[in-house]
Order: C-alpha cells, then sequence, then structure tokens
C-alpha cells in the first residue's frame, strides 16, 4: 500500500501534466485558504455555495463563446453579486431567500445552456466538478497571479476586513466606508470562486474555501493564525487530493473535495477545541486565557 502510494506521488512529480495539475490545485487551495478565513469570520458559508452555483452560467456562456473560463465566471459572478444587493436593497426580502432563489436560478440556466450542447453529460460533468488534469502552463500562470493579487489586497485590507467583520457599527462610526469594505471583499470572493472553477468544478469549489478555514479555526482563535494554517491546509489538500485521485483512479475536483472535508471531521475529533469540550477543567482554563 505504502508503496503504491509513494508509487503515485512518484507519477505526479515525474509527469509534467500531473506536476500542473497539483501546482494549480495547491495555488487554488492557498487562495481559497485566505479568503476563507474572512468567509467564516463574515458567517457567508451559504452565500458562497451560492455563488458559485449561480456563477455556473458565466463558465458555460465562456465556453459557448471561447472565453477565459476564470474571466466568463468573474463576470457573471459579479452581476449575480449586483443583483442580490440590488433585491436585498428593496427591504422586503430577506438575505437568505434572495440567495437561495438566486442560487437555484442561477444553476437552472446553466444546466439549460449546457444541455444545447452535443455531449451533454460530458460537458456538465467537466463543468461541475471541474478538470484540473487539463490545466495549461498559462492557466497555472493565471492562478498565480490572480492568487498574488487577493492575498495581496486581503493582506493590505486586514484591518478593515476583520473590523467589519466583528463591528461594522464601529466602523462606520471610525468614518470608514463600512459597505465598501463588504463590497470589496465579495468582488474578491467572486475572483476566487471563478480561479477554482478549472481545478474543482464549480459546485466543489466551496470546498476549497469553508473547509480550510473551518479546519482552522478549530485549532486556534486568533485571525492571523487561522491566515497561516488555512491557507497551508487548503494547498496540502489540493495537491494531496491529485495524487490520491490518481493512486485510486478517480475524478481529482471530487478528491480534493472528499481530502478537505475528511482533514476537516479528523480534525473535530482531535483539536485542542474538542478536547476542552470534553474535559469542563481544560475548557476553564482555556477561556480564562482568552480573556
Amino acid at each position: 500500500m505504502i508503496a503504491s502510494l509513494w508509487s503515485s506521488i512518484d507519477a505526479v512529480w515525474s509527469s509534467p501534466l500531473l506536476r500542473r495539475a497539483a501546482a494549480e490545485a495547491a495555488l487554488v487551495g492557498v487562495l481559497g485558504g485566505v479568503i476563507g478565513v474572512h468567509v467564516s469570520l463574515r458567517r457567508l458559508a451559504f452565500t458562497t455555495m451560492a455563488l458559485t452555483h449561480a456563477t455556473f452560467p458565466g463558465v458555460v456562456i465562456a465556453s459557448l463563446l471561447g472565453w477565459n473560463l476564470v474571466l466568463g465566471s468573474s463576470a457573471f459572478g459579479l452581476l449575480v453579486v449586483a443583483a442580490i444587493a440590488l433585491a436585498g436593497g428593496l427591504g422586503r426580502l430577506d438575505h437568505t431567500t434572495t440567495t437561495g432563489v438566486i442560487l437555484a436560478g442561477g444553476m437552472a440556466l446553466g444546466v439549460v445552456l449546457v444541455s444545447v450542447q452535443d455531449g451533454f453529460s460530458t460537458n456538465l460533468s467537466a463543468y461541475l466538478v471541474g478538470s484540473v488534469l487539463s490545466t495549461s502552463g498559462s492557466d497555472l500562470a493565471l492562478t498565480a497571479a490572480i492568487s498574488a493579487v487577493v492575498c495581496g489586497f486581503v493582506l493590505a485590507a486586514h484591518r478593515p476586513l476583520v473590523a467589519s467583520a466583528f463591528d461594522p457599527a464601529g466602523v462606520r462610526a471610525a468614518g470608514l466606508a463600512a459597505s465598501a469594505v463588504d463590497v470589496g471583499f465579495l468582488v474578491v470572493l467572486v475572483v476566487t470562486l471563478a480561479t477554482a472553477v478549472p481545478a474543482v468544478g464549480t459546485i466543489l469549489s466551496v470546498s476549497l474555501v469553508v473547509a480550510p478555514a473551518a479546519t482552522a479555526r478549530l485549532w486556534t482563535d486568533r485571525v492571523g493564525t487561522m491566515l497561516v494554517i488555512s491557507p497551508v491546509i487548503g494547498a496540502l489538500c489540493g495537491a494531496g487530493g491529485v495524487i490520491l485521485s490518481h493512486w485510486w483512479d478517480t475524478s481529482a475536483g471530487a478528491t480534493i473535495a472528499a481530502v478537505a472535508g475528511a482533514v476537516f471531521v479528523g480534525s473535530t475529533l482531535i483539536s485542542p477545541s474538542t478536547v476542552s469540550l470534553r474535559s469542563p477543567g481544560r475548557s476553564a482554563r482555556r477561556q480564562t486565557a482568552l480573556r
């Protein structure tokens, strides 16, 4: 078994195609891990899932027109964000209801667009769960550039992002535009999800945003530490998923998402926060330390 796994690792390292796929998955994992910390702080996991579904038509349209999938998905995602903001501003519907309707509508539109193509089932599968093994050198370069820009934005806007997540009223009282920070974050989130589409598809891209950050949260209470742990977990899940998919001969995108989920579940069993819940004495000491 160990020899077989090592053989898969060696195959990934030796093959340019698999090496690019692993690098792409690792970069997307880092990107998702960084953004996921702020998704966790803002409790936007459901909104993130809705955006992954709602941007599906953008991926299909870009494919039909021969455009870059990341650019097409990003453009359509920004339209979705504008629609959610507009609908929420009407005041008659709560944010969750609006998001749910747009989620279903976006996915339905995407499936309708795919169904007009030849090879409907094959195309739908590639869009939904990704095709990281088809990563080209230019795709990898684009992902690296987007990752650098997004991570730079998060680092530069760290204080306003954290402040608006915990105390938006305080941010406004300090004379800062909390809404501008929120919109900027949503734009970056859409770009991140669009970047993850070629690797893990529209449905599974949420796994590399939510799972690494949720796992990191189990191991630390500090935002700065989360911003270190989460992208590391994301990168390991991404590259590890590609290796395991080659070993097991399974879908790469689905395997990456499964690995991220398994790491989260494992952490819930052994993390310090879980141990504290099992031991009242440790829990009390932990709460005292946090104060």
